[in-house]
Order: C-alpha cells, then sequence, then structure tokens
C-alpha cells in the first residue's frame, strides 16, 4: 500500500529514511524554552510509525494510518483528556516542527484537535505542562451559575480576575475581591494578585468566586457562605489534640502519611509545640531554605495539635514544598519516603544550629579501634550538623570495604537518619495460565503454575509440561484480550513482560517449532460475528464485524492453506461447540433461498466488494464484507466496551476492567491501515462485477415496487415470476445458493486486530500470508445464533493445582535488618577507589550497626527496581509493635547503666496500597497524650486496635526508645452522645476486615 493511500489531504512524504531521520533529528536536538509549543502523540501511534519508517518498506502492513489520538480522550464530545497519563508510556511529546511534518505526511483523524501544550518555566525546572489548570469560575451573588476555564500554572491571579469580569460582564469599575475554594469547601482570599497559579497552590476542580462590593460600600457577606458554615463547623468543634485529618489536595495522601507518622512523633512534635525552633531557625544555611519549610511545617503541627480542627488544610505546606523540591510541583502520586527524606533534610538544614560549616577532612580507621574511630566520626558530623533532627532521628552505621585485589580493610562510620532494609526476594512466581489441548472436544483448562521470576517464555512450557505430558516445544504462549491476541510470545521472551493480571493462554501445536518457511504454518484464528445491516453512512455499503469468543492458535500444513481443506479443518476444532448442519435443514434453507429479489441484490453487492472466499466461480452469496472505516471502528469500540462474553463459566480473570489503557489504543494503529485495504481491495473488484451489480439491482428492483403496492394474495404469485426471471439472467444461481448454505461460515485473511486486509486469492487458491498469519472465521448472525453454543464455548475446567491456596511470603522484621547488614560487592556503577591499588575496584561492602536514634525510621524496601523489571513486593513483614531488641545488631555493647537500652516500641506506620503507577497512602499512628492508636486516611481519622496494624501494606516503620517513651497525660478520649462535635469514628471490624478495608478505598 502506498504510504499516501489513506491520508486524504496530507502531502507526498518523502522516503521512509528520510522521514525518520528528519523527526529524530527534531525530537533530539530541540530544546525547552518557556512559550514553546510541543504537541501530544499518542504512544502507540507513534511506536507504529517508527516501526513503519525503520522497515524501509511503503507497502509494510505497519503503516500507521492518520494521527489518532483517540485514546489519549476522556471522550469523543469534550475531547478532555484523560487524567493522570503517563510520559513514554501513553503518550510522546514532539516539538511543533516535528508535528507539523508528521501532520503533513499523515493527516489526522476527522475531528480530533491537536494537543498542543506550552512550555513554562518553574522553580528549577523548565518543562511542558501537559495538564493546565482547570478552574471554576462564578460570582459570589450565584454560586451555581459557575462555568470552566483552563491556566497555566505560570499565570497571574490577575489573568483568572480578568477572565471572570469579561465572562460574567463585571464593570471595570466594580470594586471586587476574590476567594478559593477547595473541593471540601474550605476557602481563602486570594489577596495577591501578582502570584502565580502555581504559587497560590490553584488545582484543577477549584472554585475561583468574585465578590462585588455593594452600592454602599459593604459586602455582601464577609465571606461566601459555604465557607462561613465551614468556619463555623471548625470554631464548635473540640477534640484531642493531634488527633486530626488532613485534607487530600488531590494525590497529595503520599504527604499526608508521612506528615502523620511525624506529628506523632513526640521529641519533635513538642519542640515545634513549644516553639523551641523560633530561636534555632537558621535563615544564613545555603543548603537550607530560609526557615520556609521548618515555620510551614510548624504551622501545621500546631493547627493539628490545637484540638480545634478535625481536619487541616496543608496548602501553604505543600507549596513551599513544591517551592523548595520541584520534583513535588503538581499533583502527581508519589512516594511518601522520598518526601520524609526531604523533609527531614529541610528542617535538618532549616534549624541547623552550626552556622557557619567548617571543613573536615575525613579519616580512615588505619587500625584504630572502632570506639575511638566513631566517637570522632559522630564529633565531626556534629560540628557540622547540629539539629532536633539529629538529635532525635541520626544514628552511626560501621562500613566495611574490603579490596578483591589487595585485600585493603577500610573503616569508616557514616551517620543516617533512617534504614532502608532490603526485602527477602523469592526466585519464583506463581502464574496462572489456560491450556488449550489439540483435542477439539477437550475444553481448556486453568493451571497455576511456579516458574522462575528471571525466566523465559519456555520455562512457563516446561512447567506446563510437567503438568500434560505435552512437549514445551509443541506450545504456543499468548496473551488474549478483547478476543483478541494482544501478544504472541516467542520462547526465548522474558516472563517478566507478563504481568499478573494478563490473560495468559497456552495452546497446543501439532507438531514442534515450526519454521517461517517450513511445511507448516501457525495461523492465528479469530471469531467475527457480521452485523445485519450494511454501514451507508460512511460512504460504503459493506458490512461491519465484531470480534467475539476466544481466539485460536492452529498448526497447520501449508498445502491445505486452501478454502475447502481449511474450512474442514476449522470445522473439526470448533467441532465442541459449532454444531454441523442437518442436511434436512439444508434442503429447506435451499428453497427457502429462493425467495426475495432485494436479499440477492445486496450479496451482489456485497461479493463486488469483499476479499473473501468465493467456493466457486462468480459466487456472490459470502458472509462477510469488507467493513467501511465507520463501521469497522464501531464494530471495535463495541467489542472493547463489551469486553469478554458474558459467559457465567468465562475463562477470563476479573481485573480484565483495570488492564493497561493504553493497550486498547493498540487497535487504533492497525484500524487505519486495514480500513483503507479493505476498501482499496474492494474498489478494485467494482469493475470486474458492476454487469452483475446491476443486473441483480434490476431484477430486484421490480418485486420490490410490487410488494408496496400489490395485496398479500398477489404477491406469491408476482415473487415466483419476478425471482424466475433474475434466475434466467443470473444463470447457475440455484447452484450457488444452495453451496452457500452447506457453509457455516466463511473465512478471510485478517491483521492482528482482526480487521480485513488484502490478502486472500481467487477460489481454490492458497492463502497469501505475508508476515501476520491471521484469519477470521466470520458468522453470520442467524447460523451463529443457530450452530454457535456460545455458553459451551466459554466453559472451562480448573485443574487442581488451583484449589491449592496462594500462600503469602511473610518474613521477620529482624530478617530484614539482618538482610541489611550482610555482605554485598558493589556494582559496576559504583565501584570504590582503592589507595593501595590506586584504581577503582569493586569491592566488598558490609554495613553494621553502631549507635541507634532516640526514634528509628525503618524503610522497607517495597519497589524493586532492576535492568530487567520493576515491581512492588506485597510481602507480609511481620513487625513486633513492642520490644524491637536491636542487642544482636549493635555492634557497640552496653558497657555500663548510663548507656540506652537497645529496645523499641512501635508508634507509627505509613502504609501504601496499590501497584507501582497508583496506590494510595494511609498511615497507623499511637496518640502521645492518651497513646491509643488511630488510623488517618487524608481527613478521615479512625480508632485502630493493635492487632490491625500489620499487614502486607506497612511502608514505613517509626520506632522509639523505649526509655524515652512517657505515659499517657489525657485519658483515652471515647466519644459519647453529648459529644455530636466529635468527628473520629470506631472501627468495628477485626484485623482482616481491617485490611480489606483498607484496599478498598479510593485510590489517588
Amino acid at each position: 500500500m502506498a504510504a499516501n493511500s489513506s491520508t486524504g489531504s496530507a502531502t507526498e512524504p518523502p522516503g521512509l529514511e528520510t522521514q525518520r531521520r528528519e523527526i529524530d533529528n527534531l525530537n533530539q536536538n530541540q530544546q525547552l524554552r518557556a512559550g514553546d509549543s510541543w504537541y501530544l502523540l499518542d504512544k502507540r501511534w507513534f511506536d507504529q510509525w517508527k516501526e513503519y519508517v525503520e522497515t524501509g518498506d511503503q507497502n509494510s502492513s505497519s503503516y500507521p494510518g492518520k494521527i489518532d489520538n483517540t485514546e489519549l480522550f476522556e471522550d469523543l464530545d469534550s475531547y478532555h483528556l484523560k487524567e493522570r497519563l503517563v510520559e513514554n508510556e501513553d503518550f510522546v511529546l514532539v516539538p511543533a516542527e516535528a508535528w507539523h511534518k508528521l501532520l503533513s505526511w499523515y493527516d489526522m483523524m476527522d475531528g480530533q484537535p491537536p494537543l498542543e501544550r506550552k512550555v513554562i518555566d518553574l522553580p528549577s525546572t523548565v518543562k511542558v505542562e501537559v495538564y493546565p489548570v482547570a478552574i471554576y469560575l462564578c460570582l459570589s451573588s450565584n454560586l451555581d451559575n459557575t462555568l470552566q476555564a483552563q491556566f497555566s500554572r505560570a499565570e497571574k491571579i490577575h489573568a483568572i480576575h480578568q477572565k471572570i469580569r469579561q465572562q460574567f460582564e463585571v464593570s471595570e469599575t466594580a470594586e471586587s475581591r476574590m476567594w478559593m475554594r477547595s473541593t471540601d469547601t474550605s476557602s481563602e482570599r486570594l489577596r495577591n494578585l501578582n502570584m502565580t497559579v502555581l504559587d497560590a497552590c490553584l488545582s484543577s476542580g477549584m472554585t475561583v468566586i468574585m465578590e462585588i462590593r455593594n452600592a454602599d460600600g459593604t459586602w455582601p457577606t464577609s465571606r461566601p457562605q459555604i465557607m462561613r458554615n465551614s468556619s463555623d463547623d471548625q470554631d464548635s468543634y473540640r477534640g484531642l489534640p493531634g488527633v486530626c485529618g488532613l485534607t487530600n489536595l488531590g494525590n497529595t495522601c503520599f504527604m499526608n502519611s508521612a506528615l502523620q507518622c511525624l506529628s506523632n512523633t513526640p521529641p519533635l512534635t513538642e519542640y515545634f509545640l513549644k516553639s523551641l525552633y523560633l530561636e534555632e531557625l537558621n535563615f544564613s544555611n545555603p543548603l537550607g531554605m530560609k526557615g520556609e519549610i521548618a515555620e510551614a511545617y510548624a504551622d501545621v503541627i500546631k493547627q493539628m495539635w490545637s484540638g480545634r480542627h478535625y481536619s487541616v488544610v496543608p496548602r501553604v505546606f505543600k507549596t513551599k514544598v513544591g517551592h523548595f523540591a520541584s520534583q513535588f510541583l503538581g499533583y502527581q502520586q508519589h512516594d511518601s519516603q522520598e518526601l520524609l527524606s526531604f523533609l527531614l533534610d529541610g528542617l535538618h538544614e532549616d534549624l541547623n544550629r552550626v552556622k557557619k560549616k567548617e571543613y573536615i577532612e575525613l579519616r580512615d580507621a588505619d587500625g584504630r579501634p572502632d570506639q575511638e574511630v566513631a566517637e570522632e566520626a559522630w564529633r565531626n558530623h556534629l560540628r557540622r550538623n547540629d539539629s532536633v533532627i539529629v538529635d532525635t532521628f541520626h544514628g552511626l552505621f560501621k562500613s566495611t570495604l574490603v579490596c578483591p585485589e589487595c585485600h585493603k580493610v577500610s573503616v569508616t562510620f557514616d551517620p543516617f537518619c533512617y534504614l532502608s532494609v532490603p526485602l527477602p526476594v523469592s526466585n519464583e512466581r506463581v502464574m496462572e495460565v489456560f491450556y488449550v489441548s489439540l483435542d477439539p472436544m477437550a475444553k481448556p483448562t486453568q493451571y497455576r503454575l511456579i516458574v522462575p521470576k528471571a525466566g523465559r517464555v519456555f520455562d512457563l512450557c516446561t512447567a506446563l509440561s510437567q503438568a500434560t505430558d505435552v512437549p514445551p516445544n509443541q506450545m504456543m504462549v499468548a496473551d488474549v484480550f478483547n478476543h483478541r491476541f494482544y501478544k504472541i510470545y516467542q520462547a526465548d521472551e522474558s516472563l517478566s513482560c507478563i504481568l499478573d493480571r494478563d490473560d495468559i493462554f497456552v495452546y497446543q501445536l501439532s507438531s514442534g517449532s515450526v519454521d517461517q518457511d517450513g511445511d507448516e504454518v501457525v495461523l492465528a484464528i479469530y471469531m467475527r460475528e457480521r452485523s445485519h445491516y450494511r454501514d451507508y453512512g460512511s460512504g460504503s455499503n459493506s458490512y461491519g464485524t465484531s470480534l467475539f469468543g476466544h481466539p485460536l492458535l492452529m498448526s497447520v500444513p501449508r498445502a491445505q492453506c486452501i478454502q475447502e481443506e481449511l474450512y474442514q479443518l476449522l470445522l473439526k476444532r470448533l467441532a465442541r461447540y459449532v454444531h454441523p448442519q442437518d442436511p434436512s435443514e439444508e434442503v429447506e434453507e435451499e428453497e427457502e433461498g429462493e425467495d426475495g429479489g432485494e436479499e440477492e441484490e445486496e450479496e451482489e453487492l456485497y461479493k463486488a466488494q469483499t476479499n473473501g472466499v468465493s467456493d466457486d466461480e462468480g459466487e456472490e452469496d459470502s458472509v462477510e464484507a469488507g467493513p467501511s472505516k465507520k463501521a469497522e471502528e464501531q464494530s471495535q469500540e463495541s467489542s472493547q466496551v463489551d469486553g469478554p462474553n458474558n459467559s457465567q463459566s468465562e475463562a477470563r480473570p476479573s481485573s480484565e476492567g483495570e488492564k493497561r489503557a493504553e493497550e486498547e489504543s493498540s487497535s487504533e494503529p492497525d484500524r487505519g491501515s486495514s480500513t483503507e485495504e479493505g476498501q482499496s481491495a474492494g474498489g478494485s473488484t467494482d469493475t470486474n462485477s458492476q454487469d452483475a451489480t446491476d443486473g441483480d439491482q434490476s431484477a430486484g428492483a421490480e418485486p420490490s415496487g410490487k410488494e408496496e403496492e400489490d395485496e398479500d394474495e398477489e404477491e406469491v404469485g408476482e415473487e415466483a415470476t419476478l425471482c424466475a426471471q433474475a434466475n434466467k439472467r443470473l444463470p447457475g444461481r440455484r447452484r450457488f445458493t444452495q453451496r452457500w448454505k452447506k457453509s457455516l461460515f466463511t473465512i478471510q485473511s485478517v491483521n492482528s486486530n482482526g480487521t480485513t486486509e488484502r490478502g486472500m486469492g481467487e477460489a481454490g487458491s492458497n492463502f497469501s500470508f505475508s508476515s501476520q498469519q491471521y484469519i477470521a472465521i466470520d458468522w453470520d448472525p442467524d447460523m451463529k445464533k443457530k450452530y454457535y453454543n456460545e455458553n459451551e464455548a466459554e466453559k472451562y475446567i480448573k485443574h487442581q493445582s488451583m484449589d491449592v491456596p496462594h500462600q503469602q511470603m511473610t518474613v521477620q522484621l529482624q530478617e530484614c535488618i539482618a538482610l541489611f547488614t550482610t555482605v554485598e560487592t558493589l556494582e559496576e556503577e559504583n565501584p570504590w577507589y582503592c589507595p593501595t591499588c590506586k584504581k577503582h575496584q569493586l569491592a566488598t561492602k558490609k554495613l553494621d550497626l553502631w549507635s541507634l536514634p532516640e526514634v528509628l525510621i525503618i524503610h522497607l524496601k517495597r519497589f524493586s527496581y532492576t535492568k530487567y523489571s520493576r515491581e512492588k513486593l506485597d510481602t507480609i513483614v511481620d513487625f513486633p509493635l513492642r520490644n524491637l531488641d536491636f542487642s544482636d545488631f549493635l555492634l557497640k555493647k552496653t558497657v555500663n547503666s548510663a548507656e540506652p537500652p537497645c529496645r523499641y516500641d512501635l508508634i507509627s506506620v505509613s502504609n501504601h496500597y496499590g501497584g507501582l503507577r497508583d496506590g494510595h497512602y494511609t498511615s497507623y499512628a499511637r496518640n502521645k497524650d492518651d497513646c491509643q492508636w488511630y488510623y488517618f486516611d487524608d481527613s478521615k481519622v479512625t480508632y485502630a486496635r493493635e492487632e490491625q496494624i500489620v499487614t502486607n501494606a506497612a511502608y514505613l516503620l517509626f520506632y522509639q526508645r523505649q526509655d524515652k517513651i512517657r505515659q499517657p497525660t489525657a485519658p483515652p478520649f471515647v466519644p459519647s452522645s453529648t459529644q455530636p462535635e466529635n468527628h473520629v469514628t470506631f472501627q468495628s471490624h477485626d484485623g482482616e476486615d481491617g485490611a480489606t478495608s483498607c484496599v478498598s478505598m479510593e485510590t489517588d
């Protein structure tokens, strides 16, 4: 197919190599400059384009078609961008020049707007603003009359002010003031109109209200009504200090979780509540933030511990964090441990008592006693770093490096603020697959297999072979999604490419590995149903199709890739749920087949358009037509929306609904090319079949008119006469009708998406396969209803391996700490310079704990990143709530009673529910005043029991040394009927239900 055959108004593109070189150069050399325009492009389409230009073949089947960003839009009416799209996963950004070139070469889908975005200059970074802020605007006199407008984060509040004046026709002379209302009904005055949208912490979904001064000089309200109600609620509230939620500003649960853990760290909170920080603010520290982070944190803590709020809005704090750490700008999800690390470091530098840091040269141990070296290292640390953070959270560990060549031993003592301990990682994983046997009467069987985590697809086949006694080289593995093959895997591909939520089918083949030019070919077989009606609205008369059922993989001798033989093979393969025709039914259908000139006309017209199967010379009664673009898109969208067949015994996991959103877009690039090819194939046969079409139309026009005018009793005679005339004009017609009725379905060559493309020969000839060996079994709706048993087709068997419950891995916290102190070899990216060898070496390294702080933070490294895979470990870490003993891990032994003990009690936990790309953070914490455990889920606070705390979501653990824990100063705070204003509720469920409650909460 020529590159410009489907571009419509697109210009003649240059050669494929020229295209690739020009776009690559523009993408690589274009710098981000504030004010420049960049464009969003669907990742699937862009990848398809790259594959196309790299082939160097203008007739390649990977031709991407028109630029299609459908999968980036929430809907095709408003063309709002989907939320939480990820760059280089869902879309790519291309500079304006590259966009215009691609647009001129390939054109764009009708009606779709270009996704132009501006480059903005933010503190510490320049970036493309993919999501401008969408804000609702209204007047205080009519809060229900709102309109939505988008503003760049770099724009001033003044721009919003002017927009409201223009949209609501407010006079320029009218005096006004602005209010900002968030979704939780709390509000703030926008006093500084020269502040940027970013600095004002305005986010999408918020409302900006303009209040107009009255003619008598008064304001209609001191604040808009909804704000006053919120204020009254807060004024009347009295609760236990510290038992206070934090409002989610938009994906800020990670920050709320970390703040709640720090808020319930007694020594740090008392330090701020007593305002001791005011005397230690360091405004001159070049590594600090001029005291702004410390002051913003103090404001949050004082509000939370005032006992006057059931929820605090940490907007100012969030603004400060984003200002000094650009990675936390905006409202994307982040890691609570990364936020905690930044916050502790920022508080330390803002409160550092050392105003001027001196240079200190570090010395190696050189054989000196550990005690001496450790004391020296701690003194040197305090000479540069002395703050409440150091007093509370800093400890010391011993680092031992050994050169593998000269065996030089280097010992240093380094401070730490938290321990990041690894989790034991299993080398195996559990996978569930559906096995489809060669036996056509055997139902698919679901197996649960244990395979190497770093294995290949062949290892999966080997594990299945042990359960089925089928050689692994006679198996082919595929990912099935939306009734088609999302991917067919090669034996040497890594299993890390397969996600747990994927629906994996393993098909038995009749022989071993199939060579590309061998005697056998592996066919991917789709099931399609033809619609009842033609789609005339798209400018074509073709029929639409939609996929259904489960696809098949079958190895077939290349010599049998002929219509009749392949038809018989497929009948045998589908024998379990496709019933054969009864001979008596065939005769009856033959007689009925003589009726209806209009149907003959449609079938003849269909034959002129389709590239389907022809059983005999000039046969016109095929079932499948090359679908028009509109019908094809509708059928594809319908199959995607409808999802799997609604069978009660469907072999499809329930997680398909949440399956990667970007996968559905994979059908879009191919869809354009296959549609154009289908139309081209149909158009090429118009000339040859025009006579037959015209003849059929003339035969069909007369009975059509007669049936409208004559009485019922005249119709039979008229139709018989006209049908006889039509049969005279089309010799052999009765024979054609009989042959068509013998076929339950037709066979069509399709692409990997299941849409029709060129590739079917004339009657009786072989199939002509290119790189894609896909065919579709096309069913007429009436034939499908009569002979295809959908319930039987969806049935499957569960192997006994599915009855064995999957045991979740549980480890003790002490095991993780022991793993932290084991010997490891440095990676090539991080070698150690040996002073003896005078070169970098991959030395062995061992970390040991020397001294521990008053409050010990333990970070469980649940997120595993390697060169080959990324995963979150859901291992349950069994951590003690009391008496965590470190005596076995400390090198520094207690020599007198003055030394602090090594036992710790848990005071708070930060939890993470979800996966790598999304999730939700919550926290458990023990209040320092009543020693009661509470569960904090953003603005919601509930009582918690100790047995609920240990879950597989635990991410950060806060422990306090036992000698520093004080007795409760307040009685347990229990709500009564006389205190309706209390907003803390009980959790009456048990521990297991508590975990379920957490998991079912909405993710950010």
